[in-house]
């Protein structure tokens, strides 16, 4: 049997609804991490099916870090101006504002990676993967695994989120999405530093 107890718990963990934190925990016997690896998990799939809706609306964050030398500012999407001026959907945009100026993507997601990019990218590793004396398939599988390192580093949704290194960027919004029942995007940032 599941307590209240563990319901809130969860709840206040996650912000997510009482029903599915209950639902979770349910299938979870109990196990408050596996239900949070449960919820994380739906959220993927809530996220996906919300996937062609309209963003009508939004926020602007800002963060500004300790000094005035580096900050940063985003634009959290949303479908309706209630979950905008939501306090919860603003702290997620400021979040998301903060960790982009610790981490200084450079991509919003791998679909704005250019082709040019990757073959730039790639001359970067080609000496080190064709110097490693290994088959040629061998070779190719490295330069994807680095490629796919290195752009991960630099693409904003699969940054690990600086303040959970256990979730990405990408779980953050759809656990974002999963809270307030609409799709959430990061439609643009920009990220600024004294002197650069």
């Amino acid at each position: 049997m599941i307590s209240i107890e563990q319901i809130k718990e969860l709840r206040d963990m996650t912000g997510i609804s009482v029903m599915q934190c209950k639902k979770a925990l349910e299938e979870a016997s109990g196990d408050k991490e596996k239900a949070l690896f449960l919820l994380r998990k739906k959220s993927g799939d809530i996220a996906a099916k919300k996937n062609d809706r309209v963003l009508g609306a939004g926020v602007i964050a800002s963060y500004i870090h300790h000094g005035n030398t580096l900050g940063a500012l985003v634009e959290l999407s949303c479908e309706t101006d209630f979950v905008a001026r939501n306090e919860e959907f603003v702290a997620l945009a400021r979040d998301i504002a903060m960790h982009i100026s610790a981490m200084n993507p450079e991509y919003i997601s791998e679909d704005q990676i250019t082709e040019e990019s990757r073959a730039k990218v790639k001359g970067m590793f080609q000496k080190e993967v064709s110097e490693s004396g290994k088959p040629a398939d061998i070779q190719a599988k490295m330069m994807e695994g680095k490629l796919a390192t290195y752009f991960a580093e630099k693409t904003l949704l699969l940054q690990p989120f600086v303040k959970n290194p256990d979730m990405t960027i990408k779980q953050l919004i759809y656990g974002g999405v999963q809270k307030f029942g609409e799709k959430i995007m990061v439609t643009r940032f920009v990220r600024f530093s004294v002197g650069k």
